[in-house]
């Protein structure tokens, strides 16, 4: 190699990537978007079933069976709640004043019930507090299908079958409301504040119903609320321990009046899906009434 080829001969110069952090903004809005969509099409998933309800509750027999499930097809809605508040000499409103019975009588004497029991569990030392509190949380993994038979035998052998009360005395124990109830007062009664209205001479009763229930209203109102739908949407337990039709809720009900085409050969089905329509309206607005509290329930309960 030549001393020319040698000075004009250049190393080669590599280049440098130089690397990057990617943007964290970008990221977070990556999430977001995914969060959006999973959220969209939940709502979508949970609302399909609803406006399915209201489209079909508008339409006649025949236009139920021959047009488009998802879009109306004449207008029939006023003369199907017509029918249904009419039939059978108007039952419906019965089934609708007995499940307003047995859910709101019922969840409130169980809210009351739990919040005095969950009180009790957390601010009152006294032996085997741990027991049955652990017997508590334990019931949580029994379900209530299994409940009902031994139920229904001992309201058979005390003649409570077929009454208001073989539905409004289940209603009344909850642990799951006894749980929460007492993860509120943990988190909201301070032992100081109790301390204090003993020293001023207050009874235990008075400060339960004083100062513990209005510092409780956000967990109260949830626990309610939650009783309340689950009672509202209960099936197994009424079919089993209510027989005559005076006696029966919604949901009983209008399963009746499904079964009716296979016995008599009458078809209600417009019926009942008005009728399930009408059933989830006190749903809704209590919903909606309740937003503030059960928001805030559901949120201390997650932070304790």
């Amino acid at each position: 190699m030549t001393l020319t080829e040698q000075t004009t001969e250049r190393p080669e110069v590599r280049s440098v990537r130089r690397l990057t952090r990617p943007d964290p903004a970008s990221r977070g809005r990556g999430g977001q978007r995914f969060l959006l969509v999973g959220l969209v099409l939940a709502s979508a998933y949970s609302l399909f079933p609803v406006w399915w309800l209201i489209v079909a509750a508008t339409k006649d027999r025949t236009a139920l069976y021959q047009s488009n499930g998802l879009w109306f097809s004449g207008w029939h809605l006023w003369d199907n709640l017509h029918q249904v508040f009419t039939y059978q000499d108007g039952i419906f409103l019965r089934w609708t004043a007995n499940s307003f019975l047995y859910a709101g009588v019922g969840s409130l004497g169980g809210t009351l019930i739990a919040l005095a029991t969950g009180y009790g569990l957390a601010r009152f030392d006294f032996p085997g507090r741990n027991a049955i509190f652990a017997c508590v949380v334990g019931s949580f993994l029994i379900p209530i299908a299994l409940l009902t038979l031994p139920l229904y035998l001992l309201f058979s052998a005390i003649g409570m079958v077929d009454t208001p009360w073989a539905m409004l005395i289940p209603c009344l124990i909850n642990p799951f409301s006894v749980y929460l109830a007492k993860v509120y007062t943990e988190a909201t009664i301070p032992y100081e504040l109790l301390e204090a209205a003993r020293i001023d001479g207050a009874g235990e009763l008075r400060i339960f119903f004083s100062i513990v229930l209005r510092m409780m209203t956000t967990g109260g109102a949830t626990v309610f609320l939650l009783a309340f739908v689950n009672t509202w949407n209960a099936f197994f337990l009424p079919l089993t321990v209510l027989r005559g039709k005076e006696n029966w809720t919604l949901n009983l009900g209008l399963y009746n009046w499904t079964g009716t085409r296979l016995e008599s050969g009458i078809d209600l089905t417009g019926l009942v899906l008005t009728g399930a329509l009408l059933s989830i309206v006190p749903m809704a607005i209590m919903m909606v009434a309740m937003r503030r509290y059960w928001r805030t329930g559901v949120t201390l309960g997650a932070l304790k």
